[in-house]
């Protein structure tokens, strides 16, 4: 893998999105020995932005350091996911509501609910062909669609940094539990009741799609203890 400097000079932030999204879909496990020796051959970049990529995805908790300075990927914490989905759903249950009141018949939002049925259309596609890696990245941008509507920069910040945690729970369950089809179905629901400014619909629809995540943990606690915190 290589990098072109012409195209961004910041390397480490580069790495750091690379090796932040092999986390988040498993393609470094939970609980496995990382070093950045390593890292920087597999990516060909030197050690200065490996350790600078290193430095973000430590302050955001998804590596963590151990005697000697070896880097660990953090294992999976059940309270962790809980604590991101309480976040994540107060904060899109409020955004949401405010874009639904202000959905209005203008070139900006015609241009939101494209984009939104062109999401939308290359999930079907990704659910079919069991892309599980491509459907939680349309499944992020669906969401992000929506929250820049509520034109609140500090807001779609915070989502981000804490998605790195819950979306490593959602990948594997997305893999494990078959869930892309109910998720799409619920997806097309939230936009109509986004179009329709139906308030109260989307609270009790967002609670069921991003709230109800405690039979899932148990499961998949089960199913992959290694990744689980004890």
């Amino acid at each position: 893998m290589n990098f072109n400097p012409s195209i961004s000079s910041n390397l480490g932030q580069q790495a750091y999105q690379i090796l932040r999204e092999m986390i988040i879909t498993l393609q470094f496990k939970p609980g496995q020995t990382i070093y950045e020796t390593e890292i920087a051959n597999m990516l060909n970049i030197s050690r200065t932005p490996t350790r600078d990529a290193f430095q973000l995805l430590i302050s955001e908790g998804l590596v963590e350091v151990l005697p000697q300075r070896t880097k660990r990927i953090v294992s999976i914490a059940e309270s962790k996911v809980k604590e991101s989905v309480f976040v994540r759903l107060s904060l899109e249950n409020s955004a949401f509501k405010l874009v639904a009141g202000n959905w209005k018949d203008s070139d900006r939002y015609a241009q939101a609910e494209k984009q939104i049925q062109r999401i939308l259309d290359e999930q079907r596609n990704a659910s079919a062909e069991q892309d599980v890696k491509q459907f939680l990245q349309l499944d992020e941008a669906f969401h992000t669609t929506i929250l820049q509507l509520a034109g609140n920069e500090t807001l779609l910040s915070v989502v981000y940094q804490m998605r790195g945690h819950l979306n490593r729970f959602r990948f594997l369950a997305m893999k494990e539990l078959k869930q892309t089809g109910h998720l799409i179905e619920e997806h097309e629901k939230l936009l109509a009741y986004l179009k329709g400014r139906e308030k109260n619909k989307i609270e009790r629809l967002l609670e069921q799609h991003i709230g109800n995540v405690g039979p899932e943990i148990e499961r998949l606690c089960k199913a992959f203890p290694d990744y689980f915190l004890d």
